[in-house]
């Protein structure tokens, strides 16, 4: 069977920039990573991770690029998993981040599984609508909930005062 994606770049702007990708359902989520950095114009070369996500658009379980967890819990790659292991008709949605430093944040939906069509080449680029910005989008987060003066150790010390702290001046 053939997955019908569309990979959504999550911004502000009032115009949607999307891709529409075909691809096997055999094949595996860093099949589906290059699919998304190439019709998007990426080289391919930075960090990514897909996350599993719900109907509001929450991240889950993250599938990445490399098992960076020396050893001590096991993550999945994209290598290793295949399409269908993650995504079908009851869970259609993942969150794609490519290059972490810059955040490009894609919402990657499953729209339609088909028959595999005799004598295309997938992953194929179906559609192209928009084009990227030279730069990621910002990310605007919720702080009316944050404490201007947190204090992340919990004790009553101000950190803004370093003549208390009892450091040596030429410390190092």
């Amino acid at each position: 069977m053939i997955y019908r994606f569309r990979a959504i770049l999550d911004h502000d702007n009032e115009d949607d920039i999307f891709r529409d990708i075909e691809i096997r359902e055999t094949d595996s989520l860093e099949d589906l990573h290059n699919a998304i950095t190439q019709s998007f114009g990426f080289d391919g070369l930075e960090m990514a991770s897909f996350y599993v996500s719900n109907e509001d658009w929450e991240q889950g379980e993250e599938i990445s690029m490399f098992d960076v967890s020396e050893g001590h819990d096991t993550i999945r790659t994209m290598s290793e998993t295949l399409l269908n292991t993650v995504v079908n008709q009851s869970q259609t949605k993942l969150i794609y981040v490519y290059d972490f430093l810059s955040m490009w944040t894609f919402l990657v939906e499953l729209a339609e599984i088909i028959e595999e069509a005799e004598g295309t080449d997938y992953p194929n680029l179906m559609f192209v609508h928009g084009q990227i910005p030279d730069t990621a989008p910002e990310k605007t987060f919720e702080t009316e909930n944050l404490d201007d003066d947190f204090n992340e150790f919990g004790d009553e010390m101000d950190t803004d005062d370093y003549e208390d702290l009892d450091f040596e001046e030429n410390w190092n």
